[in-house]
């Protein structure tokens, strides 16, 4: 029978392995997560759900750093108001990052948290990995954790 876990149960500091996703810098400097599945996850997460997470977060990225009008405007109004409109408006970029938070709040509770899994937001690693942390259950042995 498949344990279930809450979301909350996940954030308590406990005995716990890690597993990161790194960027891809293949395509350049811009916000890309590898999409490839960590083997270490194979008992715990479908492959196909994993890739549809991580595309997913790739796609907001690249909507968050998109250039067009908006970003354009955004710095020009930046510049005449000497950066003080920040002080009253969020950015494009803001708004896609809160965006992606409440995709991982969202990817957390319904698909990871009941697997035992805990995705943690990029922001939060600098953009340099996608994290996901596991409970270790005492009679499992990890070669690396």
């Amino acid at each position: 029978m498949a344990e279930t876990h809450s979301l909350q149960d996940l954030q308590q500091p406990a005995v716990s392995s890690k597993v990161f996703v790194q960027r891809d810098y293949s395509s350049g400097t811009i916000c890309r997560f590898q999409t490839k599945f960590p083997s270490e996850l194979e008992s715990r997460l479908d492959k196909q759900q994993f890739e549809e997470t991580i595309q997913t977060l790739n796609n907001l990225y690249a909507e968050a750093e998109k250039l067009g009008g908006k970003s354009y405007l955004e710095g020009c109004l930046a510049c005449l108001t000497a950066y003080t409109i920040f002080l009253c408006m969020e950015t494009h970029y803001e708004k896609v990052l809160k965006k992606i938070a409440r995709y991982i709040k969202d990817q957390n509770e319904k698909i990871y948290a009941p697997r035992g899994l805990l995705l943690t937001d990029p922001i939060e690693r600098g953009l340099r990995v996608v994290s996901l942390t596991w409970q270790k259950s005492e009679n499992q042995n990890d070669c690396w954790g």
